[in-house]
């Protein structure tokens, strides 16, 4: 029952997508032009707008995890599951939502540090090698470049420092939104 009930909590929590509010805040819907996320907020209002809709989506990725601790120890990966199938498919949006990067962020902050670190630090060095070397051939966007690199390299922090199930949880409902994404027409 208690993992009934954090996985309720993460979804409704993960549904709070920071970039639709701050969009609607402002009289518009990012969803017309952008995706709701941190790269989106940036294109679309700024560098002090992003920030501020990273903070938030990564802030409940942190409380769905201590949820996780409070409710339910030992089911992280519930919290990590959920929190990023709010933000990808929020009931509050029209399960229109983002791609989840900064939700699982928040979640695997609290209940798999290192992993998220190394995984990180991964991701940070591909972009640039990408962005300067192979993205104009390519044409892809370097975020999901830097996540075939950055999740092996998690999966293989997270045998040692823990979080595998969270990372495999979240990663999951991310590959699905990506999924979603990609098969979209381009107008939608």
């Amino acid at each position: 029952m208690p993992a009934l009930v954090l996985a309720v909590l993460s979804y409704l929590l993960g549904s709070l997508v920071m970039g639709v509010l701050y969009s609607r805040a402002r009289g518009t819907d990012i969803r017309d032009r952008d995706l709701p996320g941190g790269s989106g907020t940036y294109r679309q209002y700024g560098l002090q707008a992003a920030l501020l809709v990273a903070a938030g989506d990564i802030l409940k990725g942190v409380a769905a995890a201590l949820l996780a601790r409070a409710i339910a120890p030992g089911e992280g990966w519930v919290a990590a599951l959920f929190v990023v199938l709010g933000h990808c498919y929020p009931v509050f949006f029209g399960f229109r939502g983002g791609g989840g990067i900064a939700p699982l962020g928040g979640a695997l902050l609290v209940l798999a540090p290192l992993t998220l670190l190394g995984t990180l630090a991964a991701a940070l060095v591909v972009i640039p090698l990408y962005r300067s070397l192979l993205q104009r051939r390519v044409g892809l966007n370097a975020v999901p470049v830097a996540t075939a690199v950055a999740v092996p390299v998690g999966l293989l922090l997270s045998a040692r420092y823990g979080g595998l199930p969270e990372l495999l949880a979240g990663g999951a409902a991310m590959a699905l939104r990506a999924v979603h994404l990609l098969a979209a027409p381009r107008s939608a």
